[in-house]
Protein backbone atom coordinates (compact mmCIF):
# COMPACT_ATOMS: atom_id res chain seq x y z
CA UNK A 1 0.00 0.00 0.00
CA UNK A 2 0.79 3.34 -0.78
CA UNK A 3 -0.18 6.81 0.28
CA UNK A 4 -1.61 8.61 -2.63
CA UNK A 5 0.52 11.64 -4.09
CA UNK A 6 -1.77 14.32 -2.73
CA UNK A 7 1.84 16.27 -1.88
CA UNK A 8 1.91 17.27 -5.32
CA UNK A 9 -1.55 19.08 -5.71
CA UNK A 10 -1.48 22.48 -4.04
CA UNK A 11 -5.62 22.14 -3.84
CA UNK A 12 -5.51 19.13 -1.61
CA UNK A 13 -2.94 20.96 0.61
CA UNK A 14 -4.46 24.05 1.36
CA UNK A 15 -7.83 22.37 1.92
CA UNK A 16 -5.88 19.94 4.66
CA UNK A 17 -3.96 22.97 6.16
CA UNK A 18 -7.36 25.20 6.36
CA UNK A 19 -9.22 21.84 8.05
CA UNK A 20 -6.14 21.27 10.55
CA UNK A 21 -6.10 25.48 11.37
CA UNK A 22 -9.81 25.34 11.72
CA UNK A 23 -9.80 22.84 13.96
CA UNK A 24 -7.24 24.28 16.47
CA UNK A 25 -8.88 27.98 16.13
CA UNK A 26 -12.20 26.11 16.72
CA UNK A 27 -10.98 24.20 19.61
CA UNK A 28 -9.28 27.52 21.11
CA UNK A 29 -12.60 29.45 20.46
CA UNK A 30 -14.81 26.50 22.32
CA UNK A 31 -11.77 26.43 25.33
CA UNK A 32 -12.00 30.36 25.72
CA UNK A 33 -15.55 30.66 26.20
CA UNK A 34 -15.95 27.36 27.96
CA UNK A 35 -13.26 28.93 30.32
CA UNK A 36 -14.94 32.18 30.50
CA UNK A 37 -18.62 30.63 31.30
CA UNK A 38 -16.61 27.81 34.00
CA UNK A 39 -14.94 31.86 35.54
CA UNK A 40 -18.55 33.36 36.32
CA UNK A 41 -20.15 30.08 37.17
CA UNK A 42 -17.45 29.90 40.02
CA UNK A 43 -17.33 33.41 41.27
CA UNK A 44 -20.84 33.21 41.17
CA UNK A 45 -20.69 30.20 43.47
CA UNK A 46 -18.14 31.90 45.28
CA UNK A 47 -20.48 35.07 45.96
CA UNK A 48 -23.73 33.08 46.58
CA UNK A 49 -21.26 30.80 49.19
CA UNK A 50 -20.06 34.41 51.26
CA UNK A 51 -23.96 35.30 51.17
CA UNK A 52 -25.29 32.30 52.40
CA UNK A 53 -22.80 32.12 55.03
CA UNK A 54 -23.75 35.70 56.03
CA UNK A 55 -26.98 34.48 55.98
CA UNK A 56 -26.89 31.76 58.46
CA UNK A 57 -24.88 33.45 60.80
CA UNK A 58 -27.47 36.21 60.26
CA UNK A 59 -30.08 33.18 61.44
CA UNK A 60 -28.04 32.54 64.09
CA UNK A 61 -28.37 35.63 65.86
CA UNK A 62 -31.33 36.22 65.25
CA UNK A 63 -32.69 32.94 66.53
CA UNK A 64 -30.85 34.09 69.55
CA UNK A 65 -32.42 37.67 69.84
CA UNK A 66 -35.75 35.51 69.23
CA UNK A 67 -35.23 32.58 72.06
CA UNK A 68 -33.90 36.11 74.70
CA UNK A 69 -37.00 38.27 74.11
CA UNK A 70 -39.34 35.26 74.29
CA UNK A 71 -37.64 34.20 77.81
CA UNK A 72 -37.60 37.84 78.58
CA UNK A 73 -41.44 38.19 77.77
CA UNK A 74 -42.29 34.97 79.65
CA UNK A 75 -41.30 36.02 82.87
CA UNK A 76 -42.99 39.24 82.24
CA UNK A 77 -46.04 38.44 81.01
CA UNK A 78 -49.06 39.32 83.28
CA UNK A 79 -52.50 38.78 83.61
CA UNK A 80 -54.54 41.95 81.77
CA UNK A 81 -57.84 40.46 81.49
CA UNK A 82 -60.22 37.81 83.12
CA UNK A 83 -62.73 36.32 81.38
CA UNK A 84 -65.76 34.01 82.76
CA UNK A 85 -67.69 31.45 80.13
CA UNK A 86 -70.98 29.52 81.77
CA UNK A 87 -71.01 26.63 79.91
CA UNK A 88 -74.84 25.86 81.31
CA UNK A 89 -76.18 28.88 80.89
CA UNK A 90 -79.84 27.15 79.93
CA UNK A 91 -80.49 26.34 83.56
CA UNK A 92 -81.77 29.58 84.30
CA UNK A 93 -85.27 30.73 82.92
CA UNK A 94 -85.36 32.40 79.41
CA UNK A 95 -86.59 35.63 80.57
CA UNK A 96 -83.88 35.93 82.98
CA UNK A 97 -81.01 34.33 81.36
CA UNK A 98 -78.93 37.20 79.95
CA UNK A 99 -79.15 38.83 83.21
CA UNK A 100 -78.30 36.23 85.54
CA UNK A 101 -75.72 34.75 83.29
CA UNK A 102 -73.90 38.46 83.25
CA UNK A 103 -74.60 38.44 86.80
CA UNK A 104 -72.59 35.08 87.71
CA UNK A 105 -69.93 36.14 85.73
CA UNK A 106 -69.71 39.16 87.42
CA UNK A 107 -69.52 37.62 90.63
CA UNK A 108 -66.46 35.35 89.95
CA UNK A 109 -64.93 37.72 87.71
CA UNK A 110 -65.34 40.35 91.26
CA UNK A 111 -63.56 37.10 93.02
CA UNK A 112 -60.81 37.00 90.76
CA UNK A 113 -59.84 41.13 90.10
CA UNK A 114 -56.96 40.75 92.44
CA UNK A 115 -55.54 38.20 89.71
CA UNK A 116 -54.86 41.38 87.69
CA UNK A 117 -51.52 42.51 86.74
CA UNK A 118 -49.94 39.53 88.04
CA UNK A 119 -47.53 37.20 86.74
CA UNK A 120 -48.95 34.51 84.08
CA UNK A 121 -46.85 31.99 86.28
CA UNK A 122 -47.19 32.83 90.04
CA UNK A 123 -51.32 33.00 89.02
CA UNK A 124 -50.76 29.29 87.49
CA UNK A 125 -48.69 28.12 90.89
CA UNK A 126 -52.15 28.99 92.61
CA UNK A 127 -54.38 27.61 89.98
CA UNK A 128 -55.77 25.05 92.57
CA UNK A 129 -56.41 27.79 95.27
CA UNK A 130 -58.31 29.84 92.22
CA UNK A 131 -60.26 26.59 91.45
CA UNK A 132 -61.73 25.84 95.08
CA UNK A 133 -62.15 29.74 95.54
CA UNK A 134 -64.61 29.68 92.70
CA UNK A 135 -66.13 26.23 93.51
CA UNK A 136 -67.02 26.97 97.29
CA UNK A 137 -68.70 29.73 96.57
CA UNK A 138 -72.65 29.65 96.87
CA UNK A 139 -73.94 31.68 94.23
CA UNK A 140 -78.09 32.60 94.83
CA UNK A 141 -79.97 34.06 92.09
CA UNK A 142 -83.95 34.28 91.54
CA UNK A 143 -84.21 32.36 95.06
CA UNK A 144 -82.37 29.22 94.14
CA UNK A 145 -78.51 28.29 95.21
CA UNK A 146 -75.92 27.48 92.65
CA UNK A 147 -72.88 25.52 93.20
CA UNK A 148 -69.75 26.74 90.74
CA UNK A 149 -67.90 24.37 89.04
CA UNK A 150 -64.65 24.79 87.13
CA UNK A 151 -64.07 22.58 83.96
CA UNK A 152 -61.10 24.60 82.67
CA UNK A 153 -58.71 27.35 83.49
CA UNK A 154 -56.77 28.71 80.30
CA UNK A 155 -53.95 30.99 81.35
CA UNK A 156 -52.46 33.52 79.01
CA UNK A 157 -52.60 36.92 79.31
CA UNK A 158 -56.12 36.33 79.69
CA UNK A 159 -57.39 34.17 82.51
CA UNK A 160 -60.03 32.07 80.42
CA UNK A 161 -62.70 30.17 82.96
CA UNK A 162 -65.25 27.86 81.97
CA UNK A 163 -67.80 27.42 84.74
CA UNK A 164 -70.79 24.96 85.16
CA UNK A 165 -73.24 25.65 87.50
CA UNK A 166 -75.19 22.70 89.43
CA UNK A 167 -78.53 23.77 91.44
CA UNK A 168 -77.82 22.79 94.90
CA UNK A 169 -81.38 21.59 96.39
Amino acid sequence: MRIPPLYRSPGWQRFLAGAALGGLVSWLIFFYMFGILQEKQISMLLTQETEIEDLRKTIEILKEEADDLNELAETKMVIEDIQVHLLNNRIFDDAERRLSTAQVQDMIRDDLQTQLTKDVETVYKVRDLLKKSIENKTIEMNKKRYQAEVTEIFFYSTLSIEVRLKQIK
